[in-house]
């Protein structure tokens, strides 16, 4: 598939994607075979691991740290990316963390393909009741 489909499939802007194979962090196996094509290689995180498919969730409050927030992200692909882990999904956006009304955090927790979220910082998945996050990841 190419770079431009994977981003969008994946939640993530497709200049934030072309600006992570250009550094080195996308989390999938990609390359350049033309001027302007770029092809990503979604079969090679697609065997089992060890930690199961990775979702990696990035937040802040408002508008204005936008910056933060591709900054937080490159980060958490970064990591992942280093680490060898599989990444099935990357969601990011932009809310306060004192309700629950995130819709993308909704969608990693959700998704089936996922067996481990990952954030920077726990307050980014909420600033209420995080604890009870916890407490039912460790029940499961």
């Amino acid at each position: 598939m190419n770079l431009k489909e994977w981003a969008v499939a994946n939640g993530v802007h497709p200049h934030t994607a072309y600006r992570w194979f250009r550094g080195g962090t996308l989390p999938v196996p990609a390359q350049q075979v033309g001027p302007r094509t770029i092809l990503v290689n979604i079969e090679a995180n697609s065997s089992p691991s060890a930690t199961g498919g990775l979702g990696l969730y990035a937040r802040v409050c408002s508008h204005d740290q936008k910056a933060d927030l591709e900054r937080q992200l490159a980060r958490l692909v970064a990591w992942a990316a280093t680490a060898g882990h599989g990444v099935v999904r990357v969601e990011s956006e932009i809310g306060s963390g004192m309700n629950g009304g995130r819709s993308k955090a909704r969608r990693v927790l959700a998704d089936p393909d996922v067996t481990t979220v990952v954030v920077e910082h726990k307050g980014r998945l909420g600033r209420m009741n995080v604890e009870l996050v916890e407490a039912a990841a460790t029940d499961g």
